[in-house]
């Protein structure tokens, strides 16, 4: 095999430090012991992680964040599979008709998408609920979902599908004991990228959330525009060691190529 150039592996190693220094620098001040954003080379300390634990918005923030992202993700999926299966299984008039609606949300920027369903919402006399930010959030990442469902779905053999039922098997038991087991780390790298998608969303949030529905990002943003201290550093590492331990899991479990790829 033949070795790789030398000029590739510095590139290599300095693309890898531009991506990586941003966050490093995130977590070097967060163990700041100043009231102020420095980095903690002349004092560490683990004041601004204690900190979070008295600051309890932020932790509502972060439980209605999990709750909706989690709540979102899961309408989503269950909306994605059947559409999915469907989209990649049949040929009917207007799949593709189909198929672009229900990614349109990826091609209308959040901000757009927000000033929209705050009119909406605000015409139906529903806007500030919860429920109506989990409606939203599940419209904009259906299409996460939904990619990988088909992905998945594209790869499947249906002849196994066939089978079972020519052997008694009814149509549920066929998909609920054969065809879900077999697309589930599609369905499953789905339902993870809607998670992370809806946790992090904020555009569209500022317009749809109210003073009760406050998100960690709208919380996080609207902290930062009024106070500049170390605590948003420490409550990004947390949850960059939150997310590092979830991939962590999923490739323990999964595979994380295959998650995110929706390969089976």
């Amino acid at each position: 095999m033949r070795r790789t150039p030398a000029f590739l592996l510095v590139f290599h190693v300095l693309f890898a430090i531009f991506m990586v220094a941003p966050i490093a620098t995130v977590i070097l001040v967060a163990f700041t012991d100043k009231g102020y954003v420095s980095m903690p080379f002349d004092g560490a300390s683990l004041r601004w992680f204690r900190a979070i634990l008295d600051a309890q918005d932020f932790i509502d923030a972060f439980e209605r964040s999990l709750g909706l992202a989690a709540s979102a993700a899961t309408f989503a999926t269950l909306l994605a599979i059947p559409a999915g299966l469907a989209i990649a299984w049949f040929r009917f008039w207007g799949r593709e008709l189909v198929m672009s609606l229900l990614l349109s949300p990826l091609m209308i920027p959040n901000v757009v998408l927000g000033i929209a369903l705050l009119r909406f919402f605000t015409q139906m006399n529903v806007s500030g609920s919860m429920s109506t930010l989990v409606l939203a959030h599940t419209l904009i990442v259906l299409p996460y979902a939904l990619r990988l469902v088909v992905a998945s779905a594209a790869g499947f053999d249906r002849s196994v599908t066939y089978a079972a039922q020519t052997l008694g098997a009814s149509g549920w038991t066929a998909f609920r004991r054969i065809e879900l087991p077999l697309i589930v780390s599609g369905v499953a790298g789905g339902w993870l990228i809607a998670f992370i998608s809806s946790f992090d969303e904020l555009t569209m949030s500022i317009f749809v959330s109210s003073a009760s529905t406050v998100t960690l990002p709208v919380r996080m943003y609207n902290y930062i525009s009024n106070t500049i201290d170390p605590l948003l550093a420490s409550v990004s590492t947390v949850l960059i060691v939150i997310t590092l331990l979830l991939m962590l899991l999923l490739d323990r479990f999964f595979g994380l190529d295959r998650v995110l790829s929706g390969k089976v």
